[in-house]
């Protein structure tokens, strides 16, 4: 994995696609697991983006991701389970606390959904660079501007992770305990969280003054460092996910 990307540079099919195909791939995914209900139909969605990624050979990448959301899918489980409308079934009631079965599937829907989501924007971020999906989408029209906020925000957490990595080292070797117990470490967290944020404004305004000086603003025509590739199968694969997209609402609007 790149220090300040995401991506990780692998010899896979799915690295070869073309990246427009694998973000009409997120919208086709997040829309499919939200217009299916039932359990299995979910998780055959979010099997498929498992799939995709192991065929990537990134799976073992996006799991440290899905990790990271476990707050976000136990605060779903309490929420809908303790205080879902829905909820008539008790499962089971712990003193003045009461868990129902409605909204432990409810739950479980949403938590799949989530876990899908993820996982899909893994397809196109831990499978792309960056710089090819920019320059790719500059070259259809887009414009530089937004290009770089783009490739902004792709790096931001990589580039946050190195420098709390350096401003740790520095630390650690003046002396400051930064490794040990949970109460430890938080201590040693929030020293450590000043010098990162300035350290991230600071790079902010030397890349824009960088920018600036290479005329990043004017409006004459730009050039790109790579040609432009040519991706097989690009098209067929763009209307087999707008056919799939298509026949879903068809569907469950019928439904």
């Amino acid at each position: 994995m790149d220090a300040m990307t995401l991506y990780v540079p692998r010899n896979s099919p799915i690295h070869r696609l073309d990246p427009l195909t694998k973000m009409f791939y997120i919208v086709v995914s997040i829309a499919a697991a939200y217009l299916l209900d039932e359990l299995w139909e979910v998780a055959a969605v979010m099997l498929i983006s498992f799939g995709i990624l192991l065929l990537g050979k990134v799976f073992r990448n996006i799991m440290p991701v899905i990790a990271l959301s476990f707050l976000l899918i136990l605060s779903i489980v309490i929420v809908q389970g303790f205080f879902n409308p829905a909820n008539e079934t008790l499962l089971y009631e712990l003193g003045p606390i009461k868990f129902y079965k409605e909204g432990l599937v409810i739950a479980f829907r949403l938590t799949l959904r989530v876990i899908n989501m993820v996982s899909a924007f893994g397809v196109l971020v831990l499978t792309t660079s960056p710089t090819e999906l920019v320059e790719r989408l500059q070259q259809k029209g887009m414009s530089p501007k937004i290009g770089y906020v783009i490739l902004s925000v792709l790096q931001i957490i990589p580039q946050l992770r190195a420098t709390y990595g350096k401003i740790q080292d520095a630390q650690r070797s003046r002396g400051m305990e930064t490794e040990g117990s949970l109460f430890v470490r938080i201590k040693a967290f929030f020293p450590l969280l000043g010098p990162v944020i300035l350290n991230a404004l600071n790079d902010t305004r030397e890349r824009a003054i960088a920018l600036d000086v290479r005329g990043f603003d004017r409006d004459t025509p730009k050039t790109y460092l790579n040609e432009a590739k040519s991706y097989r199968y690009s098209t067929l694969l763009n209307i087999l996910l707008l056919l799939i997209l298509a026949g879903l609402i068809v569907w469950r609007l019928m439904g």
